[in-house]
């Protein structure tokens, strides 16, 4: 069932184009990656979803009601650096925001300790907001977002400023969250849409460059790719480009001393450039072969 239809949304700030005509569905119950590079317009398209922007065109519908229909509270909405009163505890935060939600004041107090318990925030519920460390604050934001049991999560950036724990922790709530509403959410670490995410949009300068679900996006894009990274010495950069130019390779990636190549023939490839190296005594520190990756989809996309 569709939840949310976006049709060629436009923004723009003066003379900057920041969303230029995109257009996409939102199916009840899925996970969405929006992915993007800094500046693709990944923040702008949540904020004109939540209602915090209005788009210059374009229509968005919810549940199949009437364009620019007012949904706004059957959304619940994390920005990427939320507004937390530092001299609120956790708990009268998710009270005052459960309370702006439209639920009375036994529904807020009810459902505010129901998702801190949820985040883990339990136990530090009292406790003021300014003696929160990163991570704790995010779990707050979700708490907030969560209360009033909202049918579309939005979330900007959700992990960005954490730490690799305070990351973890956020990812696994987010986990067990997409079994009761539907998330929307931006990031450009491609791992995190990769570990909860059923379907990306994958924007870059404003525009869609590719989207669907994310397995059959790994189908079609998936090709047999051999990685290595050779020492930096007199020739090895020189050999490596005459290896891009070999029948075997579709598409070569530079970056210093390392090399992706994209291969029509794996058997081939490999061979060739294992005896080479031997041949020309090119020492190889790495040296892989796989499948492409959302990662090389995603570096082909925004063109580095």
């Amino acid at each position: 069932m569709m939840l949310l239809e976006a049709t060629n949304l436009r923004k723009h700030f003066g003379k900057h184009t920041s969303v230029d005509g995109i257009s996409f569905d939102i199916e009840q119950g899925s996970c969405v990656a929006l992915l993007g590079p800094n500046g693709a317009g990944k923040t702008t398209t949540l904020r004109m979803l939540a209602g915090l922007l209005e788009p210059d065109s374009g229509l968005i519908s919810f549940d199949g009601g009437q364009p620019g229909g007012d949904y706004r509270k059957a959304l619940g909405y994390l920005p990427q650096a939320p507004s937390l009163y530092g001299w609120m505890s956790g708990q009268e935060y998710v009270l005052f925001a459960a309370k702006l939600s439209g639920l009375n004041s036994r529904e807020a107090a009810d459902r505010g300790a129901e998702v801190l318990e949820r985040v883990g925030l339990k136990e530090h519920a009292r406790r003021r907001i300014s003696g929160y460390s990163g991570g704790m604050k995010q779990r707050l934001g979700l708490a907030q977002a969560l209360v009033h049991r909202p049918r579309l999560l939005l979330l900007d950036e959700p992990v960005s400023a954490l730490d690799p724990l305070g990351r973890r922790e956020v990812m696994e709530l987010l986990r067990d969250i997409r079994d009761e509403t539907t998330i929307v959410f931006s990031t450009h670490v491609l791992h995190d849409a990769e570990e909860i995410c059923d379907h990306i949009i994958l924007m870059n300068r404003g525009r869609i460059a590719e989207q669907g679900p994310l397995a059959s996006l790994r189908s079609q894009y998936s090709l047999p790719v051999i990685r290595l990274r050779t020492e930096k010495m007199s020739g090895a950069r020189k050999w490596l480009e005459e290896l891009a130019s070999r029948s075997f390779v579709l598409e070569s990636r530079f970056a210093g001393e390392d090399v992706m190549f994209n291969v029509n023939d794996v058997e081939l490839a490999r061979h060739t450039i294992l005896s080479e190296a031997v041949s020309r005594e090119i020492p190889l520190l790495h040296f892989e072969t796989g499948s492409s990756t959302l990662e090389d989809l995603f570096m082909k996309v925004v063109g580095a």
